[in-house]
């Protein structure tokens, strides 16, 4: 048991004392920039599914 409240002690000193958290416009740049990047995977995504069910509609409509 005193295994567990050492380690939970620790965890609680390493996240308040050692853990740099950003600063709001950080945050705001880094969801900004997932949002971008997910949305031209998505459409990239999207184009590689249109195109290989327009081929494969060609292929086995010959």
């Amino acid at each position: 048991m005193d295994k567990i409240r050492l380690y939970l002690r620790e965890s609680y000193d390493e996240l308040m004392n050692k853990v740099t958290w950003p600063s709001w416009p950080n945050l705001v740049d880094s969801a900004r920039v997932v949002l971008v990047s997910t949305l031209i995977i998505t459409l990239i995504v999207f184009l590689l599914d249109f195109i290989s069910h327009s081929v494969l509609n060609l292929v086995y409509g010959l």
